[in-house]
């Protein structure tokens, strides 16, 4: 790996944890206020919105500005969401501001191990990535868990502070602090792109091209475009579901929920180190019946009402979600340089991905407003997941027949020039 590699993987490591720890404080601070049940899902949408909305600029700011620099900046304005948050602040307004940090951070972070990683190291790097930001999730969870545990309240408490999860809000400060100064230890690639436009059409339809020209690619990107919204979709709906279905069905705390939530993690770094080791990319498309099998389990595990089997079962549910995205999102990132720019194709991915998670998570909210039960929910997540995979799959084949036929068809590396052309 290239040099600063993994001071990059720990810097974005470190930001994710807070994120993730930042979601299970935010709902426990929902829950002090009153509010609703169905109002949990509000906080990971505002902290999506703004990847759908910002998405048409994000991408042209990746690429317009030092990456390195970008990303420590957002680190810094993630640090104000949660500071203002602290000091009283609606909870869905600050989410609203760390996720419009989040979104500008993506496509910096993602542009720039396309930029320093050689395609021939790039699975292998994504299954760093997606094992750092599996494990950011993990023990994001776990630090969030025991940020609102009935221990850390007592001794926050005896800290004579107005409020104890003010004290859990400032320990994320200073998660995000760290992230920004290890950020600054990893070099910029001093790669140049041409001068984007700036005026608002000309940005709108420059990113509508280039959403299009992802779509159009019967080369992987369309596939592995559609797997990976499909599967960040699903699974930001059962981080939160997994949450509510521990305490519901399995008699467990917000902060016990939030331990087994993070098993379906441990799950997830299983399956993308082994992804990453041993599937190289141009095999990437043949790991779509994963995707059957992940939507089986997720229809399957709600019924478990023994917590000696949900464990196993939530790894198993993460060990095949990880070993299905690592290789498609490699796949994804290479077609998406080839054909547009770094910081271009990791926005339209952000957009797609996030619009998933906008969508699913606002069905699952309704849903879970009127009334519906939510073994059924998450059961009826899981065939949906099925249903999709089975189109997806139809589609590839038909796709395949139709990349036979163009020129450059073969192994991503061999179609890179051809991609260049048609671009």
């Amino acid at each position: 790996m290239p040099p600063r590699f993994h001071t990059l993987i720990a810097a974005q490591f470190f930001s994710a944890l807070a994120d993730n720890a930042l979601l299970i404080v935010g709902i426990a601070l929902l829950r002090e206020m009153g509010q609703p049940l169905w109002w949990a899902p509000l906080l990971k949408l505002c902290f999506t919105l703004a990847y759908v909305g910002l998405a048409p600029v994000v991408g042209l700011i990746a690429d317009a500005w030092p990456k390195v620099a970008l990303m420590s900046c957002m680190n810094g304005l993630k640090a104000i969401g949660v500071g203002l948050m602290a000091l009283g602040l609606d909870p869905l307004i600050a989410f609203g501001i760390v996720g419009t940090a989040a979104a500008c951070y993506a496509p910096a972070k993602y542009g720039l191990i396309t930029e320093i990683v050689p395609p021939s190291k790039l699975v292998a790097a994504n299954g760093w990535i997606e094992v750092s930001v599996v494990c950011s999730v993990l023990l994001g969870t776990l630090v969030g868990g025991l940020l609102v545990s009935p221990w850390w309240m007592a001794q926050a408490a005896s800290l004579d502070v107005a409020h104890p999860l003010t004290v859990s809000l400032c320990a994320l400060l200073g998660v995000y602090a760290l992230a920004a100064l290890l950020q600054l230890r990893v070099p910029e690639s001093g790669i140049g792109y041409p001068k984007a436009p700036r005026r608002p059409r000309a940005i709108l339809r420059d990113f509508y091209i280039s959403n299009a020209a992802l779509w159009r690619d019967r080369l992987g990107g369309r596939l592995s475009l559609s797997m990976t919204t499909l599967f960040w979709g699903a699974g930001a709906t059962l981080q939160l579901a997994v949450l509510q279905w521990a305490q519901d069905v399995l008699g467990l705390r917000l902060s016990q929920g939030a331990y087994l939530q993070a098993t379906v993690a441990v799950g997830v770094v299983a399956g993308a180190g082994l992804a990453g080791r041993w599937i190289a990319l141009h095999h990437s498309l043949k790991v779509m019946p994963l995707g059957l099998m992940l939507g089986a389990l997720m229809l399957g595990t709600p019924w478990v009402t023994s917590l000696g089997w949900a464990l196993p079962a939530m790894v198993l549910v993460g060990a095949v979600g990880g070993a299905m995205v690592v290789p498609m999102n490699a796949l994804l990132q290479h077609r998406g340089v080839q054909i547009l720019s770094a910081g271009r194709s990791i926005a339209v991915q952000g957009f797609n991905e996030n619009l998933s998670i906008l969508l699913m998570l606002g069905s699952y909210a309704i849903l879970q407003a009127v009334g519906v039960p939510l073994v059924w929910l998450m059961s009826g997540l899981g065939l949906f997941v099925c249903l999709c995979v089975l189109l997806l799959m139809g589609w590839g084949r038909f796709s395949a027949d139709g990349a036979r036929s163009e020129p450059g068809a073969g192994c991503p590396e061999a179609q890179a020039g051809h991609a260049k052309r048609a671009s």
